[in-house]
């Protein structure tokens, strides 16, 4: 059994005065035919998953491109056509093949392309043809437009939100992908429009009940797999919103039937799936007050893994104003400050200017004298088995904050952010992270308590506010009842 299998991926917020190019996936992860690591990426899984099928014998594998770029804004021309025909070339030359497998994330938006995947997956049926079995994984947050579910066989997208199952999920597409192949089983793919807009974070209920049972309906052999699109509010497109997919052997009517009772009960959800917001004032004065820490703040907007630039200052220029200590904040990106700190060396003291460059919503820059803590050259953090680059970095200290400033972008997922730069996350009262909810599973473990802070930024955050200039079809909560209305 010949099976192929590549890998392009990265989010778009299309409201991001962030553009991307072929450097930001090289900064992240490019890796040609046969470089990828044997730790997985977020959307690159699949590849050590097939690996290990291969090394049993059980199938021959030929290995494409794996790209992943951090979320930022529209990925130019060039680049998404560089990468897309690198990927259909390796495919034509591995021919024939029995199965390929893609790992994807779902939200990626380029110039002249709204539906990159759909776009990447239907270039491959064509080439393959339709006896090929064709195997997708999904990021939740993403588009699932009809281009995409037409020309592929299985779907499988992470159910956890923090993002902790995504080997998991590469398991369950690659299994049922071989067993299509081997006629074990004949998966078919049903989808119901959920119609909404929200933020479904599986770490807390109402999600973490609806993530429990999508689970046991693939336990007890009700469908083969269930999954639930949450969408991408930060991108602009017309499968922008939930939907819900359940793969059956063969069944379509049942699972219409479960994919619609799914999806009507995610749509009761809405409005109640969001955890509680505060202002920045009250949630450093809450941690100011609390009787132990660490404190775990989530500057949630900010956050790099939604295509911003993680350099808003509002929260630190605000903890310094309240004369704050023990207090950690990981990340603010700015390449140009910590190139000055490895100029200057642990130890030197300097007046410098940081954060604030890429939006005039994020905060004007921090002027401050500050000390060099540390500076590191190729830096990482963890995210569950996966390795994420943050590029080469330094921590200053302002006052009694220490800031952690990294030349890559990327959101914050572990606490050895901080300890892998000297940090004692431990030791701290306050931690201050910049990511929405894929911190959650890591800290939680270390957190007397978790914050989360609503700072109004680059990220566009309330559908009612947002200006959607591609959207075809009614959803809550731009329309509050959009079953009552007719899809374009």
């Amino acid at each position: 059994m010949r099976v192929f299998c590549a890998s392009i991926a990265t989010e778009t917020n299309t409201f991001s005065p962030l553009r991307m190019e072929f450097e930001d996936f090289a900064q992240s992860l490019y890796a040609p035919p046969g470089e990828h690591p044997e730790t997985p990426t977020l959307c690159s899984a699949v590849f050590p998953v097939l690996r290990a099928r291969a090394e049993t014998g059980e199938i021959e594998l030929i290995e494409g491109t794996a790209a992943w770029a951090e979320p930022g804004g529209l990925v130019n021309r060039k680049t998404w056509a560089r990468l897309r025909d690198e990927v259909l070339e390796q495919l034509k030359y591995a021919l024939p093949v029995d199965a390929v497998v893609l790992g994807l994330h779902g939200a990626m938006i380029a110039e002249g392309c709204v539906d990159c995947e759909g776009e990447l997956i239907e270039a491959v049926r064509q080439i393959v043809g339709r006896k090929t079995i064709i195997g997708v994984t999904f990021d939740p947050h993403s588009h699932l437009s009809d281009r995409r579910v037409d020309n592929s066989d299985v779907i499988a997208v992470f159910k956890e939100f923090p993002h902790t199952d995504f080997v998991e999920t590469a398991e369950a597409c690659v299994d049922l992908t071989l067993r299509a192949v081997k006629g074990e089983i004949i998966p078919v793919l049903s989808v119901f429009d959920v119609r909404m807009i929200e933020v479904l974070p599986t770490s807390r209920p109402p999600m973490r009940g609806f993530v429990d049972k999508m689970m046991a309906l693939e336990a007890t052999g009700e469908v083969l797999s269930v999954s639930t699109i949450h969408g991408f509010m930060a991108g602009d497109s017309p499968d922008l919103g939930a939907k819900i997919i359940a793969v059956t052997d063969n069944d379509r009517i049942k699972g219409d039937r479960i994919a619609q009772e799914l999806g009507e009960e995610l749509f009761s959800f809405r409005g109640k799936t969001r955890p509680t917001f505060m202002s920045v004032d009250e949630a450093l004065t809450h941690a100011v007050n609390a009787p132990s820490g660490p404190i775990v703040i989530a500057d949630v907007w900010d956050n790099p893994g939604g295509g911003v630039a993680g350099d808003s200052t509002i929260l630190l220029r605000r903890a310094i104003e309240m004369g704050m200590s023990s207090l950690a904040l990981g990340t603010i990106w700015d390449p140009m400050a910590v190139r000055l700190c490895h100029a200057a060396g642990e130890g030197a003291s300097l007046d410098l200017r940081f954060g604030g460059k890429t939006s005039a919503l994020a905060g004007d820059p921090i002027d401050a004298h500050v000390t060099v803590q540390q500076v590191k050259r190729n830096a990482v953090q963890s995210f569950g088995s996966s390795v994420v680059p943050l590029g080469d970095c330094a921590v200053v200290r302002v006052g009694e904050i220490e800031v952690v400033m990294n030349s890559n972008r990327a959101q914050a997922f572990s606490p050895d952010l901080f300890s892998n730069m000297g940090i004692d996350p431990l030791t701290k009262k306050t931690l201050v992270v910049k990511s929405t909810n894929h911190f959650h599973g890591a800290f939680a473990g270390i957190a007397s308590e978790i914050l989360y802070a609503a700072v109004d930024g680059p990220y566009p955050n309330n559908p009612l506010m947002t200006n959607y200039t591609r959207l075809i079809r009614p959803l809550w909560p731009i329309v509050q009842a959009p079953f009552e209305e007719k899809v374009a």
